[in-house]
């Protein structure tokens, strides 16, 4: 009995060993089964590409060379991947250059694909888009004469740069206004001033970053170390359309002081990157509001996103635009180039920013709040101040008084014109009262 149950223990070991044997290699069949029809698939892809390419050249009713052919189809596969990705011939790398290393005259104009329309990002402040009244979520509906229908990112740059003081017409989609409107703005260079600093009675700091270039982590710094009585900080990034990653990085460091602050992830292991704070010169005590709107986009959301994550700022204002992710410029001969996203953004919590964007802790719709009217008790310095402006109403003259006022003060009156601004402000002094206790 115990001679059978051994033979049958053997007979069981040798079986189950057999069928591991037969597992095995129907398994790597299996892998090289789906390893050869994989080849086979992008083969007949290729073939079938090659064949149409043939096709065109024989019988398309114009003459157009193989080369003209692959170019179009390029063109259309990399702008059918997402917005920002492009196969850009050699006039649109030569562009590129210019637009990154050297001058040109232009509008001060951030742009983005929503839905398929060529949407105003952002105006860059006190350029000529923002000066000729371009709004955040205006649709370029036609550039001069040309609709944009179809148009690409890269070609509806390359029309609205030119040279200084030339005119450009743009024919704009604005939601409420019942009509398009056509508005004319005179193209310049464009040199951006990217933070300001103002103040806020004698303890709130307000930081206004215009945009994301090298220069906006040493200017904050600057203007913190030039008010050492601020209690509260209100970062406005407000039709922020983005800019340099690192200063969008360096600007979290500045009021975190662990953890990461943004991560890319791509398909290629080296590009799968996470940026973490640092301890030192870091403010992990001041109250802090982030003002944004749809205008916020790229470095405006990792800043505003990774600073809510971190539990580090109350964000106010209206969601933001969505545009998280990383793109690259490969050379693909001497002339010609790819641009290709290559990676997304993640916030520290793992959300992602593209097409989702950053909602907002507090919403808030952009708008003048009305003061109550204090009838018979008007104090005598706000009756002189109605009367003169409706002197000013009368006579179209300039109070002399607004002429000369500090411009690095934000008074009563500007914040009762900014909705966000003062839900903002209000939220922050909750914050310095509650941290006081």
């Amino acid at each position: 009995m115990i001679i059978k149950n051994k033979k049958a223990i053997l007979l069981g070991f040798i079986s189950t060993i057999t069928a591991s044997v037969i597992l095995t290699t129907s398994s790597a069949q299996a892998n090289s089964y789906e390893t050869q029809t994989e080849e086979t698939s992008k083969l007949q892809a290729y073939l079938k590409f090659t064949k149409i390419v043939q096709i065109i050249e024989d019988q398309y009713v114009d003459d157009i060379n193989a080369s003209d052919i692959i170019d179009k189809a390029l063109k259309g596969l990399l702008a059918n991947l997402d917005a920002h990705s492009s196969f850009m011939d050699a006039k649109e790398t030569k562009e590129l250059q210019v637009q990154t290393h050297g001058e040109f005259g232009g509008l001060g104009i951030t742009v983005g694909m929503r839905d398929g329309a060529l949407t105003v990002i952002a105006p860059l402040e006190g350029t000529p888009a923002d000066k000729a009244g371009i709004k955040a979520g205006d649709i370029i509906l036609k550039i001069n004469d040309q609709a944009t229908i179809g148009m690409t990112i890269d070609k509806a740059v390359s029309l609205m740069r030119g040279k200084p003081n030339t005119e450009i017409m743009l024919t704009i989609v604005r939601k409420g206004e019942s009509h398009p409107l056509k508005i004319k703005i005179v193209r310049d260079i464009i040199e951006i001033q990217s933070v300001y600093a103002k103040t806020i009675g004698d303890d709130i700091l307000y930081l206004r970053i215009t945009s994301f270039d090298q220069k906006v982590v040493q200017s904050m710094k600057k203007a913190i170390r030039k008010h050492p009585n601020t209690k509260g900080i209100i970062i406005d990034l407000r039709n922020n359309p983005g800019g340099l990653l690192n200063q969008a990085i360096g600007v979290v460091d500045m009021f975190v002081d662990s953890g990461p602050i943004v991560s890319q992830k791509g398909k290629i292991p080296s590009e799968n990157l996470v940026y973490n704070a640092t301890a030192p010169n870091t403010d992990t005590k001041t109250p802090i509001v982030v003002l944004v709107n749809g205008g916020s986009a790229s470095a405006s959301e990792i800043v505003s996103g990774a600073l809510q994550d971190h539990k580090r700022a109350v964000i106010v204002g209206e969601k933001t635009f969505g545009k998280g992710s990383v793109q690259v410029v490969m050379p693909v001969n001497e002339d010609e180039a790819l641009r290709l996203t290559i990676a997304r953004y993640y916030l520290p919590s793992g959300r992602t920013i593209q097409a989702v964007g950053v909602t907002p802790d507090v919403e808030v719709s952009y708008g003048e709040i009305k003061k109550a009217e204090e009838g018979i008790s008007i104090k005598e310095k706000d009756l002189r101040r109605h009367l003169e402006s409706e002197l000013q109403k009368v006579d179209g003259k300039k109070d002399k008084v607004e002429e000369n006022k500090d411009k690095t003060v934000i008074t009563e009156e500007q914040i009762y014109k900014d909705s966000q601004l003062k839900s903002g402000i209000d939220i922050l002094r909750a914050l310095m009262i509650t941290k006081n206790k």
